[in-house]
């Protein structure tokens, strides 16, 4: 199983061939338990560590919010830790990156019929872009944060590599991970064995986080209510439509598209009927959610855009790959194969039809025979 790094006899944990305190490492701190045991074990083993909390949104609205990251409580905490320690911890305004790189685009996919996984869009186009380089200007060696990923160093190159504990992977949540930004980045909980381990390190520093509860919500979607944030985002965004099978004919009323997921099974309103009805597809342009059986929710084609691809060798090189890919986070690796098309577009075979695959996820790429991540697409309506 990889380590984050290999230790050589001149080389510290970070891999770098200086002692710790000469070699200067930002923490990016979501406030968290995790990302604070990473801050706190640098900081231990002698390492300049200098905390970055991001406020990506109105955290003084958001300060009595439980369940959330990067709320005004999280910063308070993160600060808190950083005191403990006895590191330098910084706050920076991200507010106006955020919405605009991350929540329109959440709003404006929804709005589409596709379902968006803003978190991968934050850590590709917020933490591993603007913060990274906000690293680099803070002249860093590396930057590390308290994802459950794993990276290597290969013989071409640094390689991204699935968490120790599979209940706590986040691969699929960081294919979009480039290349150029695994060489800058540190993952120092990838090994652990799981989240037991994690808590028992922040008791150990006397951390005031250890017992804080993990996360469960999108930081800016409370309660998990998608309808009511969009509808803030957009107002007008819940206009009625009709609730329609395969062939067209009306089986009831809808109030709003925004309501609905691709698979979804609760909630239609349309009962009385034979069998039970799934949500196939969102069509926003006659504003239809199109229902059918569960059989026609099976896919087998997934026409991928917008590929960070982490082989060894150049995507285009083979016509096809055969590897195994996630098409949702909390799904195993299926087996598969990859085909690049023209444009930068991948197409991906499904071996086993997969139910529930919907435009706006992420299909991310496994090495069947190793914990090694090749990256991913995204998926999107390409036929």
């Amino acid at each position: 199983m990889p380590r984050d790094l290999p230790h050589g006899e001149d080389v510290n944990s970070l891999g770098f061939a200086k002692a710790p305190a000469d070699t200067r490492v930002v923490v990016a701190m979501s406030g968290g338990v995790d990302s604070s045991v990473v801050a706190a074990m640098l900081a231990e083993e002698g390492y300049d560590v200098v905390g970055v909390t991001l406020q990506l949104y109105d955290h003084g609205a958001a300060l009595a919010k439980k369940g959330a990251c990067c709320a005004g409580r999280d910063i308070h905490d993160a600060r808190r830790v950083a005191e403990t320690m006895g590191f330098p911890h910084y706050v920076l305004d991200y507010e106006n990156t955020f919405r605009e790189a991350v929540i329109d685009e959440f709003a404006d996919a929804y709005l589409g019929g596709a379902t968006p996984v803003p978190c991968i869009r934050c850590n590709e186009r917020v933490k591993f872009r603007d913060l990274l380089e906000t690293a680099k200007d803070l002249d860093a060696d590396c930057m590390a944060t308290g994802h459950y990923i794993q990276r290597a160093d290969g013989a071409n190159g640094p390689e991204l590599h699935r968490a120790a504990d599979p209940v706590r992977d986040q691969s699929y949540f960081l294919f979009s991970t480039t290349g150029e930004q695994l060489s800058y980045l540190r993952f120092p909980l990838g090994h652990l064995p799981d989240k037991a381990a994690t808590r028992a390190l922040a008791a150990r520093y006397g951390l005031p986080v250890a017992d804080k509860p993990d996360s469960q919500d999108i930081c800016f979607v409370p309660n998990g209510n998608y309808a009511a944030v969009i509808e803030k985002l957009r107002p007008g965004a819940g206009e009625p439509g009709a609730i329609v099978d395969m062939e067209g004919h009306e089986l009831g009323r809808h109030e709003g598209l925004i309501h609905y997921t691709i698979g979804q099974r609760r909630g239609l309103g349309i009962g009385g009927l034979s069998e039970p009805l799934y949500v196939v597809r969102l069509d926003t342009e006659a504003r239809q959610v199109v229902v059918g059986p569960k059989s026609a929710l099976a896919t087998r084609l997934v026409p991928l855009r917008e590929i960070n691809w982490l082989g060894d060798a150049p995507l285009e090189s083979r016509p096809e790959w055969h590897i195994g890919v996630k098409v949702r986070s909390t799904r195993p690796p299926r087996e598969a194969i990859l085909r690049p098309l023209p444009n930068g577009l991948a197409e991906v075979e499904l071996l086993t039809p997969e139910e529930g695959v919907s435009p706006g996820q992420a299909c991310v790429f496994y090495d069947m025979d190793s914990t090694r991540v090749f990256g991913g697409g995204w998926i999107w309506r390409g036929y």
